[in-house]
C-alpha cells in the first residue's frame, strides 16, 4: 500500500487577499518568476517548474493560528549555495524571518507570505549523512530516545549556522532567481488530531511514517525524511478556518502513473471518502476538508 518511491509533490494552491501583492512578493522578495495569469489566479515558480498557484478572494483574512489546514508550504532549494542567495535576498528586501533549524536532515528558514502563509525554504543535507535512532541511541539509556521507535529517522531541531550558509553562498546576487531545479519538498499541515491523520495519510493515501515527535507525525514515500508533516500543535481538536480566509487550497501528490493514482482513489473510495475528478487524477480532502490533488505525470 505504500506509495512509490518516485513520488514528487507539485504546486500547491493558496488563497491571497490581493493578488498583485502576493506576486510582488513572491518575485521580488523570494525570487521566483511569474509563469502564467488567468483572472484571479497567478502561477508562479522556478524556470519553468510551477511552485504556488496565487488565487485571489478579496478581502481574505489571515487563517486563525487555532485552526486546522497550513502550516507551511516548504520550497526545496537545490544546494547550499543557493538557499544562502534565497536568505540574502530576502534579508535585502527587508523581509523578516519567523526562525531558522538545523533538522540533522535538512536546513531551513522560517517565514509567512504577506497573508501570513507559512513558508520554509530549506535544502537536504546528503542523504547518505541521515540516521536513524538505532544508529545514534544504541549504547543510550532508552528514556534518552527521543521518539516511540528506535529505527525511525533522527530529525529534530537544532542551531542553524546561517553565517555559514551566507558565506557558502558567494557575494549577494541581486538578479539571482530561484534555480530551475527548485521545487516543493514537502508539506506541512495542522490537524486536529495526529493519529487521524495519520489512519488517513498512511492507510489510505499511503505515506510512510518516517519520524513522530510528540504532538506531530512526519510522513514520506521511498525513505524521504518527509514530503508531509502534520502536526495538532495549535490545532488538537480544531476544525476548517472560516470561509475567507487565507491559507491552502490544496496541494499535489504526483505519482508516476495512472495506474498509482486509481489504487489511491480505489483505497479512499473503498473507505467511504468522497473524490472529485481534476485534470489528471482527483481530488479528496482529509478529515478536515484540507483538500490534496493526487495525479498521474
Amino acid at each position: 500500500m505504500s506509495l512509490p518511491a518516485t513520488l514528487r509533490l507539485g504546486a500547491a494552491a493558496l488563497t491571497v487577499a490581493d493578488l498583485d501583492r502576493s506576486v510582488d512578493f513572491y518575485t521580488r522578495v523570494l525570487g521566483m518568476t511569474e509563469l502564467a495569469r488567468d483572472g484571479a489566479t497567478v502561477t508562479v515558480g522556478a524556470g519553468q517548474t510551477p511552485l504556488l498557484h496565487l488565487i485571489e478572494h478579496a478581502g481574505a483574512t489571515p487563517q486563525p493560528a487555532r485552526s486546522t489546514g497550513l502550516y507551511h508550504v516548504a520550497i526545496l532549494l537545490p544546494s547550499r549555495a543557493a538557499l544562502g542567495q534565497a536568505l540574502l535576498r530576502v534579508d535585502r528586501e527587508r523581509w523578516g524571518f519567523q526562525g531558522f533549524g538545523d533538522h540533522y536532515v535538512s536546513e531551513a528558514a522560517y517565514l509567512s507570505d504577506p497573508d501570513g502563509n507559512g513558508l520554509e525554504l530549506y535544502r537536504d543535507l546528503p542523504r547518505e549523512t541521515w540516521r536513524c535512532g538505532l544508529e545514534l541511541y544504541r549504547d543510550l539509556p532508552r528514556e534518552t530516545w527521543r521518539w516511540d521507535a528506535p529505527d525511525r529517522l533522527h530529525m529534530g531541531t537544532d542551531a542553524l549556522d546561517v553565517r555559514a550558509i551566507v558565506a557558502e553562498a558567494g557575494a549577494p546576487q541581486p538578479s539571482w532567481k530561484m534555480p530551475d531545479s527548485t521545487v516543493v519538498g514537502h508539506l506541512h499541515l495542522r490537524v486536529g488530531d495526529t493519529a487521524q491523520g495519520e489512519r488517513f495519510y498512511r492507510e489510505l493515501l499511503g505515506f510512510d511514517v518516517t519520524v513522530r515527535v510528540p504532538g506531530a507525525s512526519f510522513l514520506s514515500a521511498g525513505g524521504y525524511h518527509h514530503h508531509l508533516g502534520t502536526n495538532q500543535w495549535q490545532s488538537r481538536g480544531a476544525g476548517a478556518p472560516p470561509n475567507g480566509s487565507a491559507g491552502l487550497r490544496w496541494w499535489t501528490v504526483v505519482l508516476p502513473d495512472v495506474g498509482e493514482v486509481e489504487a489511491v482513489r480505489a483505497r479512499l473510495t473503498g473507505a467511504g471518502v468522497a473524490v472529485a475528478p481534476v485534470s489528471g487524477g482527483f481530488e479528496s480532502s482529509d478529515p478536515w476538508g484540507t483538500p490534496v490533488r493526487v495525479v498521474a505525470g
